[in-house]
């Protein structure tokens, strides 16, 4: 490696080289390489099964990869876990699970909590604040199984904000929610990018990145494509993804 993608892996937040994933011998993610900018909003987009969810689930510990190097910083995930928060799909939590949404806000903070979980008024005070920022603070004590799915989908937003993560990675965190819960959510995440945070979600709606997102990331088993959405968001470059046939065309 150059000292030049030496320093640019060291500044981005994350950084991904040669990477290869494969499930029962089959390769789903093969030899990606991706370099996130800091600061930004990034969509990672591509077809049904191009391996988005998987690529972030690899990235964060959760999947094996069969080869490659993931790095956050510059360093092994171990060491800069703190700094990063992660919202899952909607589809993969058990909703019910006997929690209120303030108990699912509170598990953001347990690193604060320490080992014996004592909660003080300051840690309530926190928990409470990220649900207002998701506009979700009169439901706190609603059972999540009891909440619509836009309204548990904020409440899981509300839990990453409270780890103060400086790197947020979100898989499809806008799938299945109404127009009023869409804006909310990119309207958190735009703040959090203009606030210096990185922000990377797996997005599926192709007519929104443009409005939402900075920058993508083009994938399809391969990296296709990578760099800011005015240059890289082409027809082109979606074709070459898709397999020349685009969503809705």
């Amino acid at each position: 490696m150059s000292p030049f993608d030496v320093a640019r892996q060291i500044h981005s937040p994350l950084s991904v080289q040669d990477l290869t994933v494969a499930y029962r011998g089959a390769p789903v993610l093969d030899g990606i390489h991706m370099t996130i900018a800091p600061g930004q909003m990034t969509a990672i987009i591509g077809p049904n099964g191009a391996g988005k969810s998987t690529l972030l689930k690899t990235c964060l510990g959760l999947v094996s990869a069969r080869s490659g190097l993931v790095r956050f910083w510059g360093d092994p995930l171990p060491r800069q876990r703190a700094r990063i928060a992660y919202v899952p799909q909607r589809a993969s939590v058990d909703w019910e699970f006997p929690a209120r949404a303030l108990d699912v806000v509170m598990m953001g903070l347990y690193r604060d909590l320490g080992l014996l979980g004592r909660v003080k008024a300051q840690h309530l005070d926190r928990a409470q604040a990220c649900l207002a920022r998701v506009g979700m603070e009169d439901y706190a004590t609603r059972q999540i199984g009891q909440l619509s799915g836009g309204q548990q989908q904020r409440v899981f937003l509300a839990r990453a904000l409270a780890q103060e993560a400086d790197l947020y990675l979100l898989d499809e965190p806008l799938a299945g929610v109404d127009a009023a819960t869409e804006a909310a959510i990119i309207a958190v995440l735009q703040g959090l990018r203009d606030a210096g945070k990185t922000v990377v979600a797996v997005h599926h709606d192709l007519s929104t990145v443009e409005a939402y997102f900075d920058r993508v990331f083009l994938l399809n088993r391969h990296a296709m494509a990578e760099g800011p959405v005015a240059t890289t968001f082409t027809r082109a470059t979606l074709a070459r993804t898709y397999g020349g046939t685009l969503p809705g065309h």
